[in-house]
């Protein structure tokens, strides 16, 4: 097994051909057989590596078949430089961890992933729409979804700040084993709660800057309104009164966020929560799980729940991680087996409970694992992390407008800088017509 790999070493990796045809339990037939190459994405929770890993040689024994598994960081972006050398030899990895936009971004290298995608839904329940939105094309599934790495970004709320400072007993909103009782968890009540956190010294802690975990919240406020930059059939409609709406409001909360927000990474609302500063963040629990180890204190006072509800509904940002399977394998077969197997309930309970609940599967079926209901303190404070009554939709910010366009609005973090340049006193219609221009161009290229 490989914990790490270089660009040069992802390059010089090569699988060998097979004769076999997919596994079970869809087309059974012989035993795979061959070799096969795996980048997975490297898991940043201590652990998570090894259930995969178990699960692999288990079935890796199983078919016959010869594994290398390379887990690759995802700091330095050394995953989508692996991605993009590969595709650009044409070698390297059988099976890859794409991230979010990435099987849209190499449709053209990647097998259409139909024939065992349909079963697997048959089987595990339907996908939600973002999922189909980020890896389908032309009718033709271009990856699985993954359960590793994939995640909601949702409300973390500290229970004790957020009773003492602004009224609400998220407990009582979100309860452990039973259905959101929260249809005055609004926006408008977000906006207050903002307000009274950040005048009692315990601010709600969102970033504005250009990296994910600002750019995925400032979608969800858009969504909410029901606002979008570029819809569906490739139109631009950066200047239209959703749009307007929604930077309006997203301007009235930013008021409330610590003062250097523009500056923040994708470390800063952990940091934050962690610190004991912050009534509230954004995140997936990878921040709670580090308070555990180093702030417990902070940690027992910590319940992951649900999204406000805006005008248009409740959207909660959701970054999908998908395994996908390069058209220059010389061993697809077995890349197609071994990805059933890992898309199997036994497989994504195991991923998801050495995660410590982090990680998501996208099926329908695999929402209400009992690792979201005991993990703790306190416990079930991970209950309706993964959306198990389906109380909110799962969005990703620049959607619906066409993958290959949205890719770059949330790249360049437009939502943000939008939200940004407004509340630094630019004007609405001179902000408007900047986002409008940095569109357009992308249009062009």
């Amino acid at each position: 097994m490989h914990s790490a790999i270089t660009r040069r070493s992802a390059l010089k990796t090569a699988a060998l051909a097979t004769t076999a045809l997919i596994a079970a339990p869809y087309v059974r037939g012989a035993h795979a057989a061959g070799s096969l190459a795996i980048g997975f994405w490297d898991h940043w929770v201590p652990g998570a590596n090894e259930a995969t890993k178990t699960i692999v040689n288990t079935w890796a024994e199983k078919e016959k078949v010869q594994v290398t598994m390379d887990f690759i960081p995802s700091q330095g972006d050394k995953n989508l430089i692996t991605i993009a050398a590969e595709a650009q030899a044409r070698s390297g990895h059988d099976v890859f961890a794409f991230p979010t936009w990435y099987p849209h971004a190499y449709s053209d290298s990647l097998v259409p992933l139909n024939d065992i995608m349909e079963p697997l839904i048959k089987q595990n329940g339907a996908v939600n729409d973002t999922v189909s939105y980020l890896g389908r094309a032309d009718g033709k599934w271009l990856a699985v979804p993954a359960t590793i790495g994939s995640q909601i970004k949702g409300p973390c709320s500290r229970i004790d700040l957020m009773k003492k400072l602004a009224g609400i007993d998220v407990q009582a909103l979100y309860p452990a084993g039973e259905k959101p009782k929260a249809d005055s968890w609004t926006f408008d009540a977000f906006l207050k709660a903002a307000e009274a956190c950040f005048k009692g010294g315990s601010p709600i802690g969102i970033g504005l800057g250009g990296t994910t975990d600002s750019v995925d919240t400032a979608g969800a406020w858009f969504n909410g309104f029901d606002a979008h930059l570029v819809n569906a059939k490739g139109d631009i409609t950066v200047k239209s009164d959703p749009v307007r709406q929604a930077l309006e409001f997203s301007v009235k909360l930013a008021k409330f966020f610590p003062a250097d927000a523009p500056a923040w990474d994708d470390a800063s609302n952990n940091k934050w929560l962690v610190s004991g500063r912050g009534a509230m963040i954004m995140n997936p629990p990878s921040a709670w799980a580090v308070a555990k180890r180093d702030a417990p204190q902070v940690a027992e006072q910590c319940w992951t729940h649900g999204f406000p509800i805006g005008p248009k509904g409740r959207f909660a940002p959701f970054l999908p991680y998908f395994w996908g399977i390069w058209n220059f394998s010389k061993n697809i077969p077995a890349a197609k087996s071994l990805l059933v197997e890992l898309s199997q309930q036994a497989s994504a309970e195991k991923m998801v409970a050495a995660s410590g609940g982090y990680d998501l599967p996208s099926f329908a079926n695999f929402t209400t694992f009992k690792t979201w209901a005991e993990e703790g303190p306190p416990k079930g404070t991970l209950y309706h992390y993964p959306n198990p009554y389906n109380h909110q939709t799962l969005s990703v910010t620049a959607a619906p407008a066409p993958p290959k366009i949205a890719h770059q609005i949330y790249t360049q973090a437009i939502h943000t800088k939008m939200i940004v340049r407004h509340l630094q006193g630019e004007t609405m219609e001179k902000t408007l017509a900047w986002a409008e221009s940095e569109v357009e161009g992308f249009m062009r290229t």
